[in-house]
This record gives structure tokens, C-alpha cells and sequence, in this order.
């Protein structure tokens, strides 16, 4: 694994605020419906595409922040998954073991100043040790999504991505 940390100097506050607003949260009601109604493949895709702007959604968000805070912690940290169902189909379809990095785990952490910081096991180098070229390239698009969602989240990405 090739783990990125990026740190942001954004407060983490500010930060989350940002993420949850460029990955919004995914609609499982939307696609629920999609099932329920006989739809198809290419239904998915349009509610996926509606519900995901910069092309990645939030399917969860883990706040370790209370209870870890009830052992004395004070560092602020969130979790999320993070990911999209018709990228996560374009690699299954290939290799089903691609559902161990899709969707995609972050953590944001707050750092000593009260800033967030980014971490996560970079999508490239995960998706292309499965093996199959096709999974490979999805992975390194990944990348570039992450990339651009740190992007429109105001953060500069530095060399943490400069393979790319």
C-alpha cells in the first residue's frame, strides 16, 4: 500500500464541512427505487451521476471523535467511505476482489493546530496490485479523483500525488 497524508492547513471543522459538501451522501432511497421499478444498468448510472457531482459519493461517515474522546482523546477524527457504484462495477466486473478497496477509506484527523489533516491508502497502487490492466487503470483514475476532490475541497495536494 502507498499511503497519502496530507497536511491540509484547513481547520478540520472547515474541512469536513467542504468534503461532505463535494462528496455528498448517496441516496440508497434513489436506487432502491431504480430496483423496486424494473429499472436498469443504465438507471444506476444516471442516479448515481445525479447524486455525485464530482463523480464520488459518501456512502458512510464514522465520527471516532465521542467515544474515543471518553478515553481522553481529544484528537478529532472522521472516517469516511467514500467511492462510486458504476466505478466500483467497471473493476468488479474484472476482478470481484476490487470490492476490498472500493469504496475508497479516508480518514481526516485534526493535527496539533486544530487543522485537518488527509490520509488514505492512495487507489492506484491498491486497485493495480489485483492485477487485471483494466482494474489498474480505473485505480489510477482514482487517484485523479481524489485528487480533484481535494481540489474543489481548497487544498493543494503538493507532491503527495506526483505520479500523477
Amino acid at each position: 500500500m502507498t499511503r497519502i497524508d496530507i497536511d491540509t492547513g484547513v481547520p478540520f471543522a472547515q474541512f469536513i464541512d467542504a468534503l461532505d459538501e463535494a462528496a455528498p451522501p448517496s441516496d440508497p432511497a434513489t436506487l432502491a427505487r431504480v430496483v423496486e421499478s424494473g429499472g436498469d444498468w443504465d438507471d444506476v448510472r444516471a442516479a448515481v451521476a445525479e447524486n455525485a457531482p464530482n463523480g464520488l459519493i459518501r456512502y458512510h461517515r464514522i465520527d471516532a471523535s465521542g467515544f474515543l474522546g471518553l478515553a481522553g482523546h481529544h484528537t478529532r477524527a472522521i472516517e469516511y467511505l467514500i467511492g462510486n457504484a458504476v466505478i466500483a462495477e467497471s473493476m468488479f466486473r474484472h476482478d470481484p476482489r476490487a470490492m476490498l478497496y472500493a469504496p475508497l477509506r479516508m480518514l481526516v484527523y485534526s493535527d496539533s493546530d486544530g487543522n485537518a489533516v488527509f490520509t488514505m491508502d492512495q487507489p492506484g497502487p491498491a486497485f493495480g496490485s489485483l492485477g487485471p490492466a483494466e482494474v489498474a487503470a480505473v485505480g489510477k483514475d482514482l487517484d485523479r479523483k481524489v485528487v480533484n476532490l481535494l481540489r474543489i475541497v481548497g487544498v493543494d495536494v503538493g507532491p503527495a500525488f506526483d505520479q500523477l
